[in-house]
């Protein structure tokens, strides 16, 4: 295995739980509920064309302050973000791809401002080789755009890297564009469906990093054996 690339909301920084939880506050400040399911739809860079104020609307069979809402919801989203840590397990992955010179990335279906922020306000930024976000393809996860992206730019073959991502959505699309992937759903993504993994872990902190990038590296080479 020559590279990792890891999705970054929901398994660098866990900013999908905040999200889902501050919609469904503006839901019930409404009277109303934002089923989980409807809004996995969104998750991980869906295809589909969701959006919670119009869904919103529709529940309530009237128009609601679009503007004030999203404000208001978006100023509540960022406060818990910045008080996010990294989620457990990425830097230990980090440290030991970079022991045994395991090529990074970060392939997102966010834009490069967001991904690119965070991450050098987490300190994570200057050990990418490449971070490849929304910005740079014309469509996100689950195509496979931003997976091949990553693998072009970091120099290495598909089939020669691992995706680390906490989506259904994200798991195609790494999948898609012929990486073997680790799933890692948190606590918003564990009821989508994780049984075409290649890996599926509660956490990535569940695995020792360098027990993690070995399995991968065995498994190669049962593969290229005759």
């Amino acid at each position: 295995m020559e590279a990792i690339v890891f999705d970054f909301d929901g398994t660098i920084l866990d900013t999908e739980t905040p999200d889902f939880q501050t919609w469904q506050e503006v839901y019930r400040n409404h009277g109303a509920e934002l089923p989980l399911d409807v809004w996995l739809q969104c998750v991980g860079g869906g295809t589909g064309d969701f959006r919670p104020d119009s869904y919103l609307e529709e529940l309530l069979g009237r128009e609601i302050d679009r503007e004030r809402v999203r404000t208001e919801r978006r100023k509540r989203f960022l406060d818990l973000i910045h008080v996010m840590p990294i989620m457990p397990g990425v830097v230990a992955l980090i440290d030991a791809a970079e022991r045994r010179g395991v090529r990074l990335a970060v392939a997102s279906s966010s834009d490069r401002k967001w991904v690119e922020s965070h991450l050098k306000r987490l300190g994570l930024f200057g050990r990418f080789a490449a971070i490849v976000t929304a910005d740079d393809v014309e469509r996100v996860k689950p195509d496979p755009a931003l997976y091949r992206l990553a693998a072009q730019k970091l120099g290495v073959m598909p089939k020669r890297a691992i995706a680390i991502e906490d989506s259904y959505n994200g798991m195609l699309g790494a999948q898609r564009a012929g990486l073997r992937c680790v799933s890692v759903p948190n606590c918003i993504t564990r009821e989508s469906d994780f049984s075409g993994a290649d890996l599926c872990l509660d956490s990535i902190a569940c695995m020792a990093p360098d027990d993690l990038i070995a399995s991968f590296d065995r498994e190669e080479s049962e593969r290229q054996s005759p």
